[in-house]
């Protein structure tokens, strides 16, 4: 039976320019220059006006786990309009299963430990924040800038590192064909070594997105 993972891989790989990362542990995916530079810049433009510090569920007592900043980019712009439209042209999955599209910011020295996007099942506030939509599904994730130094994003289980790139698409299924979430899709927003690295993320849910 095809399933929506399976039918949003096979979209993907059929689009012009994707590249699938060839490993067998992950559907992990890029397509670069999907996001067009004057985009890329009202996004970047946006992420400066309202970031705050970044925060993470489950908190393991690392104070410098997650050193970024966060912003929640707003849905009737229409910049956000724009991209998020380019993503469900691209991935073909409702826009209803979407989070709201947040935007992040590294300046030099911060980073994002090794995590996963979806929530432990185990985990003490799995239920606070799945309880509505369900957990994380798939990731899509735009670099909107280059970086002088530093900054990649790397799947240590997968021994793959992708480098930022201005425009450049990253998507991945945080989820084992079974179903299950998949530990493979672990990986760290490696520190900025020089200059500062802008990136939007869209993730999708099991359900449609009721917060």
């Amino acid at each position: 039976m095809t399933t929506l993972a399976d039918s949003v891989a096979a979209r993907l790989a059929d689009q012009p320019g994707v590249q699938r990362v060839p490993t067998p542990k992950a559907a992990v995916f890029q397509l670069k220059r999907f996001a067009p530079a004057d985009l890329a810049a009202e996004l970047i433009t946006l992420i400066d006006r309202d970031r705050r510090p970044s925060t993470i569920a489950d908190d393991n007592g690392d104070p410098v786990f997650r050193t970024s900043e966060t912003c929640d980019l707003p849905a009737d712009h229409p910049a956000v309009q724009k991209i998020e439209a380019l993503i469900a042209a691209l991935s073909g999955i409702d826009p209803a299963y979407g989070e709201p599209l947040q935007g992040q910011r590294y300046a030099e020295g911060q980073e994002f430990k090794a995590h996963t996007d979806y929530f432990a099942p185990d985990g003490r506030d799995y239920q606070r924040f799945c309880a509505l939509s369900g957990n994380r599904t798939w990731t899509f994730m735009v670099y909107l800038n280059d970086v002088a130094a530093g900054g990649a994003t790397r799947f240590k289980l997968l021994d793959k590192t992708f480098q930022p790139e201005a425009g450049k698409l990253l998507c991945w299924n945080n989820r084992l064909p079974d179903g299950g979430v998949n530990h493979a899709t672990l990986h760290h927003g490696m520190k900025v070594r020089k200059g500062v690295k802008y990136v939007i993320t869209k993730w999708f849910r099991e359900r449609p997105w009721q917060g």
